[in-house]
């Protein structure tokens, strides 16, 4: 028996893999590290070559493994992965079988298991004269093998002779079947023809494309000299207006030294009449001055004149105005009096202004009652709205936040978002309740708890619709699914609802192990989603503990006997073994939650709007009452106006007499006063007149002084205007000849600029001319110093760096201008880029095909006499070897429809020839028919079905096995694909085969077989397990096992 290490998913310290074997005896072979013989009492029982032993050391999934094979039909069971296969590779390899044969890898090293840097194989064959040990130590850094025989070192050479001598062929898929699965020259030579002719065109256009290309060569070496030869032209043109250049910047500086001179002197002559008008100005603002103080002293006295002429007027117009006051006045005292005397006398009104003052302070009490009322209700309306304002922020706080819940829900599950959209507008068509999806139902308690909801429900029924009915249910898909095509999800509540059903164990007893709350506890949701819940993920059943619960997972385990539970970061899920009733527990990470992290108390939210509803309703009233206050308010403001009307009309009349008898009184004092005030208007103008005369006598003497005064600043003015006007005629001089000067010195400065910018450009065309040539000499493949050859020689007058050279002659049939050079240039390579898909090497091939074809022709003509030799001694060779090939065929064919008859079906194999002379086309070609409706076919990867081919292969082997002797054959997996009957069949033929006397050794390899299969005494059956709880080999005994297990057996009832 041999075995594996692996892992289950219980968490468990790594073991590290110890393969064991066992025969059929259940004895366990210790582990030698050699072995001359097998064991005395099966020697008589293995053929020559067959396999004693295998053992394998770090060698694909095995640590350490020995195998010890019966001497007839070895059955080799395991479950895939288990290590089977791995026991064919190492019988492939070592024998000296190629690593690409097994179809896992094409280096030996890859067969070393996965860490260790060496692994070995060692194959025990059976001989009469002594076993054969062989040993192969493969080196993973080097890629190589070691071998060794009976411990001793050799080469792989002698090992492979070895193993021939035996009659083993690894690569014979007869004996070893893995897993994975002068004409000529004549043909030659007209093939070549055929091709020199094809390609004798390209050759044609190869050369035809290379004269174009030297054309272009040419162009390309001519043009650098073309465009030196236009640069140095430019050069000297460029250099001869420079000199032009110079010697008009230096007449232009000769002309501007007698210009300078004469500003000079105009320039001292104008100071000195800027000197004299300076004084002449002194002298005319001095006597300006003395004219302005005359001209104001004659100003004052006219002033003065003017004042008394005033005061004059104002005297006779005060008394004019005395005289009409007077007038006045006496009208309006006979115009009161008159009233006076037409004014009735008023009756008593004082009882009836009393009634309305009365009225008015009972309205005015009635107005403030009001307006405090009004206040009040104002100062209740504001508090009504800050509420209802922190009420709406509190709703809006909480829609934001399912806002987020439906966001994540659309940007994840677009079609769930659509399909709630559409379940809002239409709920008028559902009987029933109808929730939306589970996710946005779920209002957690604790959004650090969304992790364990979101890791245990799925997210396929988190976006899942919840219904109480199956008619709803089939209306909302029948819309959704059908009509509007979104994928959706829907489940339907239990009719009796699990929401309220207790837990099968106390939290109380649960919380000694760290748990705190059971999931169900942990969220809110309506009745039919936590219902729903409860019943399809036993939401009530399964707690949620911390990180000590982590901690004394094995004990929670044991004796909780829970069947699911979470700790702080991690899912447990327990299970029991149908077979073994072991606990076997798996655990996964928690993921972090993505949709319900997002808490709302949809409880509280319906109150805030209950509340709201409330508020509302109150400022309803509060807005009534307003404007029955103000209404109120408004028809007493309007009373009130009234009343004030009423009763400032009847003060009015009460103090109409009195006012007319104090206006009287007044105007008569006023009357007194203004006849009192008298004014001698004759006497004021004689005093008047007498002091005008008196000034004008004085204004008259300032007159006359002031006159000369003028005259002489007169006089001064026409001196100073008589030296401006000299001073200007010197200014203009002046500034003509600066004007002059300026124009001469911008022209300068733009000829002396032009003259660096000349001299620039020369300078730049000297270092291009320099450039030029060296690229054309470098083109031309010509050093610094060698002259220019015939063939390259072009017009040069001189080189731009000073020295001559003798004009030369170049490229005489070629164009002479850049332009017809590039449009050339441009044509030849246009008419070169036609000839596309050449190679140099085409040209080269076809030579060399041509020679070779010469060759080829002459020693056709000696093959030719050789052939018809050779025809003859094959047909003498041909009669000796096909006879007798045919006659094992022919045996074949008897054994492998033998096999097939006793399987109620038919089958065929004959020798298929297509050509006699063909002898490498020889195959075998075998037919088959399963069926008695259908005709034989030949065995091919299309017609028959996978099984009917493994049954076919199997029986060709065993139609193989009495006719071709060898010591083992080797079939890994040959049963797959078959179905029960076929395999059951060729089961039974493969025991019968195999375990006959004098029969090979025989290796079947299968994961599985059918039950109730006949077995044979010869036969020896390996089980492969592996696992992380393996013993060592020594360790390994059947027999104390079944004893274990028969007490197991007995004392399992009474538990």
């Amino acid at each position: 028996m041999a075995t594996s290490s692996g892992k289950t998913s219980t968490p468990t310290p790594p073991a590290s893999k110890r393969p064991l074997a066992k025969d059929p005896s259940s004895e366990v072979p210790s582990k030698k590290k050699s072995s001359a013989a097998p064991p005395l009492s099966l020697s008589g029982h293995f053929v020559e070559g067959s396999i004693v032993r295998i053992l394998m050391e770090n060698f694909l999934t095995y640590d350490i493994c020995e195998v010890c094979p019966g001497p007839h039909l070895n059955m080799i069971i395991g479950a895939n992965g288990t290590g089977k296969s791995s026991i064919v590779c190492a019988i492939c390899l070592g024998l000296a079988g190629k690593p690409a044969f097994m179809g896992r890898a094409d280096k030996v090293g890859f067969f070393v298991k996965r860490g260790c840097s060496k692994g070995m194989v060692e194959i025990e064959l059976f001989r009469s004269s002594g076993n054969l040990i062989i040993t192969r130590e493969i080196d993973v850094a080097k890629n190589q093998s070691f071998w060794f025989i009976n411990k001793k070192s050799t080469t792989q050479k002698v090992v492979e002779e070895q193993v021939a001598a035996l009659n083993i062929q690894v690569g014979n898929l007869c004996q070893f079947l893995p897993q994975t699965s002068c004409k000529e020259k004549t043909e030659y030579l007209e093939k070549m023809v055929q091709r020199n002719e094809r390609y004798k065109q390209d050759v044609e256009r190869f050369y035809e494309r290379k004269r174009h290309l030297d054309l272009i060569e040419m162009l390309e070496a001519k043009r650098p000299w073309v465009e030196y030869e236009n640069v140095r032209q430019e050069y000297e043109e460029v250099k001869s207006a420079r000199d032009r250049v110079k010697d008009e910047v230096r007449k232009l500086k000769d002309g501007q030294i007698p210009i300078t001179r004469r500003i000079e002197e105009i320039e001292m002559q104008r100071h000195n009449l800027e000197a004299q008008i300076k004084a002449k100005a002194t002298d005319i603002k001095e006597t300006s001055q003395k004219c302005k103080q005359k001209q104001d002293v004659i100003e004052r006295k006219d002033k003065h004149i003017e004042e008394l002429q005033q005061a004059l007027t104002v005297k006779q117009n005060a008394e004019l105005d005395r005289q009409r006051r007077i007038s006045n006045t006496r009208k309006m005292i006979e115009d009161l009096q008159n009233e006076l005397r037409t004014t009735e006398n008023c009756v008593n009104l004082q009882p009836q202004i009393d009634d309305i003052t009365n009225d008015l302070r009972r309205v005015q009490d009635e107005k403030e009652s009001c307006e405090s009322e009004i206040i009040d209700k104002l100062k209740e309306r504001e508090t009504l709205e800050k509420e209802k304002k922190s009420v709406n922020d509190q709703i809006v706080q909480f829609d934001n936040l399912l806002n987020q819940k439906e966001d994540k829900l659309r940007q994840r599950y677009r079609d769930t978002y659509d399909a709630v959209l559409w379940l809002r507008n239409n709920r008028d068509k559902f009987k029933q309740g109808v929730y939306e999806p589970i996710m946005l139902m779920i209002n957690m308690k604790d959004n650090k708890n969304a992790k364990y909801i979101e890791n245990h429900i799925p997210s396929n029924d988190l976006r899942a619709f919840v219904f109480e009915s199956q008619e709803d249910m089939e209306i909302f898909l029948k819309e959704v699914r059908d009509n509007k095509k979104l994928r959706v999800n829907a489940v339907i509540a239990p009719r009796n609802s699990y929401a309220d059903r207790a837990p099968s164990r106390s939290l109380n007893e649960l919380k000694q192990y760290g748990f705190f709350s059971y999931l169900r506890e942990l969220f809110d949701a309506p009745a039919p989603v936590m219902s729903y819940l409860c019943s399809q993920y036993h939401i009530h059943e399964v707690p949620v503990g911390t990180e000590r619960t982590r901690e004394r997972i094995e004990r929670v385990i044991q004796e909780t006997r829970l069947k699911q539970m979470y700790t702080a970061e991690e899912k447990y899920v327990v299970k029991t073994s149908f077979y073994s009733n072991k606990v076997i527990s798996s655990n996964t990470s928690l993921k972090v939650a993505q949709f319900l992290t997002v808490t709302v108390d949809l409880e509280q939210r319906r109150h805030l709007e209950e509340h709201l509803k409330e508020i509302n309703r109150k400022l309803q009233a509060v807005e009534s009452g307003l404007i029955a206050l103000r209404e109120k308010s408004k028809h007493l403001e309007h009373k009130d106006n009234e009343l004030r009307q009423r009763k400032k009309e009847l003060l009015e009349r009460k103090n109409k007499k009195r006012q007319l008898e104090q206006k009287i009184s007044s105007k008569l004092g006023s009357l007194k006063l203004m006849e009192q005030d008298t004014c001698n208007l004759e006497e004021e103008e004689r005093k008047a007149n007498t002091k005008i005369k008196e000034i004008n006598v004085q204004k008259a003497k300032l007159v006359t002084e002031l006159t000369n005064l003028i005259k002489i600043c007169t006089s001064l003015h026409i001196q100073k205007v008589d030296l401006v006007l000299q001073n200007t005629t010197v200014i203009s001089e002046k500034n003509k000849l600066e004007s002059d000067y300026m124009a001469a010195s911008s022209q300068l400065r733009v000829k002396e600029q032009h003259f660096i910018e000349l001299d620039e450009n020369r300078q730049r065309l000297l270092q291009k001319c320099k450039e030029l040539m060296r690229r054309a000499r470098q083109v031309c493949n010509l050093g610094a110093e060698q002259t220019v050859p015939q063939e390259y020689q072009t017009q040069v007058p001189n080189i731009p760096n000073g020295h001559s050279s003798s004009p030369p002659m170049a490229f005489q049939d070629l164009p002479n201008t850049l332009d017809e050079i590039d449009a050339l240039l441009t044509e030849e390579r246009s008419r070169a880029s036609c000839f596309t898909g050449l190679n140099p090497t085409v040209v080269e091939e076809y030579t060399k095909r041509e020679e070779e074809i010469e060759q080829l022709t002459e020693e056709l003509k000696i093959k030719k006499v050789e052939l018809d030799k050779y025809r003859e001694s094959i047909s003498q060779v041909k009669e000796r070897w096909l006879n007798p090939l045919k006659e094992l065929v022919e045996k074949i064919n008897e054994k492998f429809s033998n096999f097939f008859s006793s399987m109620q079906c038919a089958g065929e194999v004959d020798l298929h020839i297509e050509n006699e002379e063909d002898y490498d086309k020889y195959g075998i070609r075998i037919r088959v028919k399963f069926r008695s409706s259908t005709q034989l076919h030949e065995l091919t990867p299309h017609h028959q079905s996978g099984g009917e081919r493994s049954v076919s292969t199997m029986l060709y082997l065993m139609a193989l096995q009495e006719l071709n002797r060898c010591p083992f054959r080797v079939v890994d997996e040959i049963n797959q694909g078959m179905d029960p009957i076929n395999e059951r069949r060729v089961f039974e033929m493969v025991v019968n085969t195999a375990c006959k006397e004098n029969t090979s050794q025989y290796f079947f390899i299968t994961p599985k077989l059918l039950q109730n299969l006949p077995y044979s005494e010869k036969m020896t059956v390996l089980f492969v397990y592996n696992g992380p709880h393996m013993l060592e080999p020594n360790r390994w005994n059947l027999k104390a096992f079944q004893r274990r297990r028969r007490r197991i057996t007995f004392t399992q009832p009474s538990q």
